[in-house]
């Protein structure tokens, strides 16, 4: 479930982000706290509580004191907008860059990915 790559913490946290995004979690709607959490990955509650600090701290979960934790309204929005920036860094900008390098209008790569979603491309 988890991998070496990054700390524990901050992949739980894209993991209850990537759950809101999807809709498990609603806006006002309470996560797993951080017993909970703990008990059901076998992690530390020091560790899982972190993660919920990480998602309390971006605004996505809100801390309803003696209640537990919530999603906050506008979080999946607020996600999808960040992740959408972070595509567009990763992914889209050097896609551009390259494209322009070799020439490429825009015309040239609608066409290619077209291409490349169309089933036995």
């Amino acid at each position: 479930m988890f991998d070496d790559t990054r700390p524990i913490f901050l992949q739980l946290a894209d993991r209850i982000a990537d759950e809101v995004l999807r809709g498990v979690y609603a806006a006002g709607e309470q996560v797993p706290s951080t017993n909970e959490l703990a008990a059901h990955l076998r992690i530390n509650p020091a560790t899982a509580g972190k993660a919920l600090g990480v998602l309390v701290d971006q605004g996505v979960l809100e801390k309803r004191r003696g209640i537990g934790m919530f999603v906050t309204p506008g979080a999946r929005a607020q996600i999808q907008a960040e992740r959408q920036r972070d595509f567009t860094e990763r992914y889209v900008d050097p896609l551009l860059e390259e494209a322009r390098s070799l020439g490429l209008t825009t015309t040239d790569l609608i066409r290619i990915i077209s291409e490349k979603e169309e089933p036995n491309s």
